[in-house]
């Protein structure tokens, strides 16, 4: 396996924008989210393996990564900006795949929402889109780190009856995208479990042992991709628990990508007091829980 992944994702576009506008009220400025970006980037990225940045605001960060940090830009329009019909990600209109290497960029993150059980042409279609973005890379000499989250067409998450459906979800997609036809180098992959389900955190559907062999069966699945987890906007202490539940299970993971589980708090920290106080927060706070999370991996 290659070396250890700690990264950091700050890649979140018009759902952060708004959450920002809306702290810092009648304090807001028009470059107030490259500023939130920039202090997460030059704050935690000492500390981190890989920092990831979205396609708007990326180019204006890239000069701001320290010595030590790989540069990674998503391949997406915004993170949040989908096809309500298909939920086929769109296109960045600013870059190609081809122009990673002129800026210093190795790695290419994409996101495709994805339901193993809906339409099938649907499917072909996403698998496709992602075939080709591969393709585009490998071409490029640039790794690609695909993020397969899934969904349902018919039941809704954060249910008791999608939280049995999820390991599943969660194990069938991660086996489509670990195919070479992909050209995945990373798959960065939801945890395959609902703590709000599972026994010893939340309401005991499942039990312990189950939760661990979950795990198993979805990490199985990726064969010899190599695995990060994400985080998807839990809160921190049920992510490095769930890191924790991981390396208890035995999974051969690479690491983890986590975002809003670290910085989502100091959303209202900047609205309330400024950039000085952000990076204050960001610094302590904010490094203590990477750091976490790295420590969760030992």
């Amino acid at each position: 396996m290659a070396d250890p992944f700690h990264g950091v994702a700050v890649d979140a576009g018009s759902g952060l924008a708004a959450a920002i506008k809306s702290a810092r009220g009648d304090k807001e400025q028009e470059d107030d989210l490259l500023t939130f970006k920039r202090a997460v980037l030059e704050t935690l990225g000492p500390d981190a393996s890989t920092v990831l940045v979205d396609a708007n605001c990326g180019p204006d960060l890239l000069t701001s990564y320290p010595d030590g940090c790989t540069r990674m830009l998503a391949f997406e329009a915004d993170v949040y900006h989908i096809s309500d019909e298909d939920r086929i990600t769109v296109l960045p209109d600013n870059f190609t795949v081809a122009d990673y290497p002129k800026m210093g960029v190795p790695l290419l993150k994409f996101f495709m929402y994805y339901a193993p059980d809906d339409d099938a042409a649907l499917n072909t279609r996403k698998q496709d889109l992602v075939a080709d973005i591969g393709a585009q890379c490998r071409a490029a000499g640039i790794q690609f780190l695909m993020e397969p989250l899934v969904y349902h067409p018919t039941t809704d998450p954060g249910t008791a009856e999608y939280a049995a459906l999820k390991p599943g979800l969660v194990r069938r997609a991660t086996e489509v995208f670990a195919d070479p036809r992909f050209r995945v180098d990373v798959l960065k992959v939801e945890i395959p479990v609902d703590l709000n389900f599972v026994e010893g955190f939340g309401q005991a559907d499942m039990t312990r042992a189950d939760a661990l062999q979950a795990f198993r069966d979805a990490a199985a699945a990726a064969g010899q991709v190599d695995l990060v987890y994400l985080s998807a906007g839990v809160a921190f202490e049920w992510f490095e628990a769930s890191l924790k539940m991981a390396r208890e299970a035995g999974v051969p993971f690479r690491g983890f990508m986590c975002g809003r589980a670290i910085w989502s708090d100091a959303v209202g920290i900047f609205g309330d007091a400024g950039e000085e106080a952000l990076r204050a927060w960001l610094k302590e706070t904010g490094r203590q829980r990477l750091r976490q999370l790295i420590a969760a991996l030992d």
